[in-house]
């Protein structure tokens, strides 16, 4: 059981300040609202506890010192509030502070599983908090300690690793280094463990986050209400297991899924982020025994519990009784995030009626100060405005660069093909992936669901391999077609950007569209090289015997530089699977009688570059 995390003398001032706090203001603190939402005067009216910025939640401009700004004001307005309990501000900063225009954008998390470094992790959480606490940011919503089963989920990415005991390495890693030197230094970032607890373990077609029913009773209607482009998405298989049921036994859930947050625990993670999903049958945002009775009782967790967006609406059509519902079952804080009124109103109500007890809301008040005073805010509730230098800058490029060469997973190299030689034969590369910052990106990259181009400041794989051989030495052509042949082609395929449930998939093979870029660029180039970027694994064994070389890139982040030093030798292929790479569509969700075409661990390496 982890110890406490204040000091007696701590512990002190949070129960004198509790004794001081009337029923408003601990429903104030157990109150989150997103900031577009937030009404000028209403932080320090209502002793609102904590502000969120959700996907694209972004200030205009969007730049780091526009976030500072508005973060900063709004923690000043906590400050004249009766009590002067300084407000949190809480990000989704899953690969990077991601939200920012111009900061530095790690590989998502399965790609960082592949380098199976701990050392590397601790690192970037490191890099991470640094640029989030630039911005006077002190709470990420990271990291996802989900073990994915079924790569058909829209958020495989998020998961480090399917290997319970790597996951939990990892994750504890980042944790350490968003702590830096202690919790309550001003450039300690509070994470969020989520979703608590099997969200990666969730079965085909039990999500019930939009109504099916309606969409194939009228689709004219679906269409005009959702937007074509959203019924695509669904007749791809969108929402069909992302928030949905996890049907699996209590064993599995311990062994699997409920172990990586012993680990995060033991880093001293003081915060957990409830999932939308359900086991067997049941939402965990009001189920009492898991919430309850297990994280915070058989775990010891003396952290808060947060809800996820929206995430108690699910519970029922009665307001008041998911209000009560989830408060009951152990949920500390609700990101509401839109009508802060009303929630406060209905647990108001729940608490004066008795159906919410005055210890559960002390307990839930308690805990959300504990993790305050752990970070030092009530001492230092600003952070320093020069670590806004730190943004972006070459220390924190070079190490994502770093992490994008290690992630890396060579899984086909006939005839040593790779690596290239910087001054061998021209290079023909081929697909719009090859030099699109937004797809090697992924989704939450300044948005939710991310996008294409140039949405932030970063380098394409297509720059970086100019930037080593020589512009004139990389000839691009986004369709595939050239004017003649080449004695190596590297065609680069890439999923869209997506995130969540907008990402789920019945069908994972290659589409149409890589297949004929395939094609065409074949017919140009004696040996093939494909990399694919994507957050998942794709069905690609029927094609994988036309291929010279594969590799799984997965969604690298800002810095493509580090995919070029790998293909072109800078440095060596060594990342290894974190995870079984399904043979056929068949394959998932993954059964241990099924026999992957790579196995988890797999991966070739490349020679070191020569040293000169």
């Amino acid at each position: 059981m982890p110890p406490h995390p204040l000091t007696p003398e701590e512990q002190q001032f949070v129960e004198h300040l509790l004794s001081q706090m009337t029923l408003a203001e601990k429903i104030g603190q157990m109150t989150q609202p997103e900031k577009n939402s937030v009404r000028p005067g209403d932080v320090a009216r209502l002793g609102l506890g904590s502000v969120l910025s959700g996907g694209g939640g972004n200030p205009d401009p969007n730049t780091p010192a526009s976030w500072r700004a508005m973060v900063s004001g709004l923690i000043e307005e906590s400050l004249s509030s009766r009590l002067k309990i300084p407000l949190i501000y809480g990000v989704d900063a899953v690969h990077g502070h991601n939200n920012v225009v111009g900061a530095t954008i790690f590989p998502h998390n399965i790609g960082l599983g592949a380098t199976r470094d701990p050392g590397l992790l601790r690192r970037i959480g490191r890099a991470t908090a640094l640029e989030v606490a630039a911005t006077d940011v002190r709470w990420d919503f990271a990291p996802a300690v989900s073990v994915p089963q079924d790569f058909r989920w829209g958020r495989s990415y998020e998961g480090y690793s399917q290997d319970t005991e790597l996951v939990s390495e990892l994750a504890a890693a980042f944790i350490l280094g968003l702590r830096g030197e202690t919790w309550n230094t001003p450039s300690a970032v509070l994470p969020s463990v989520k979703h608590f607890v099997a969200d990666a373990a969730t079965t085909w077609g039990s999500s019930r986050r939009i109504d099916r029913a309606a969409l194939s009773t009228d689709r004219t209607l679906a269409i005009a209400r959702m937007g074509q482009s959203l019924v695509e998405l669904l007749d791809l298989g969108a929402w069909q297991i992302d928030q949905g049921d996890a049907e699996i036994d209590e064993q599995t859930l311990r062994a699997v899924h409920l172990a990586p947050y012993r680990a995060a625990l033991a880093a001293g993670a003081l915060n957990v982020m409830a999932s939308y999903s359900s086991w067997r049958g049941l939402k965990l945002h009001g189920h009492h025994y898991l919430l309850t009775e297990v994280l915070k009782g058989e775990l010891g967790f003396q952290g808060f519990v947060v809800s996820d967006w929206e995430g108690i609406d699910q519970l029922g059509s009665d307001y008041d009784a998911c209000v009560a519902l989830s408060v009951n079952a152990g949920i500390d804080m609700v990101m509401v995030p839109f009508d802060y009124e009303r929630f406060i109103g209905s647990l108001t109500r729940a608490a004066l009626s008795g159906q919410v007890s005055p210890d559960r809301i002390d307990d839930a008040a308690r805990r959300i100060l504990t993790a305050k005073v752990a970070l030092g805010l009530f001492w230092q509730p600003h952070t320093d405005p020069a670590l806004l230098s730190l943004v972006g800058c070459p220390e924190h490029r070079l190490l994502a660069r770093e992490a994008v060469s290690r992630s890396a997973v060579l899984l086909n190299n006939a005839g040593g093909v790779l690596p290239l030689d910087p001054a061998g034969p021209e290079l023909l590369v081929t697909g719009q992936g090859a030099d699109d910052l937004g797809a090697q990106c992924g989704g939450w990259t300044v948005s939710w669901m991310g996008g294409h181009g140039t949405t932030t400041v970063g380098t394409t794989l297509l720059a970086g391999l100019k930037a080593i051989a020589g512009p004139e030495r990389v000839h691009f052509s986004a369709d595939g077609q050239a004017e003649r042949r080449y004695p190596v082609g590297v065609v680069v395929l890439a999923e869209e950007p997506y995130a969540e449930g907008m990402g789920d998939r019945a069908d994972l093979h290659l589409n149409p569209d890589h297949l004929a870029l395939i094609g065409r660029t074949r017919v140009h180039c004696e040996r093939l090289v494909v990399v694919l970027l994507s957050g998942r694994p794709l069905i690609v064994t029927e094609h994988l015997p036309g291929w010279d070389a594969f590799v799984a890139a997965w969604l690298p982040g800002t810095e493509g530089q580090g995919l070029a030093d790998v293909l072109y030798g800078l440095q060596p292929f060594t990342g290894r699977l974190p995870c079984d790479w399904p043979a056929t569509q068949a394959d998932l969700p993954r059964r241990p009688e099924a026999a992957p075409l790579f196995e988890m661990g797999t991966g070739l390496t490349t020679p070191p570059p020569a040293r000169p």
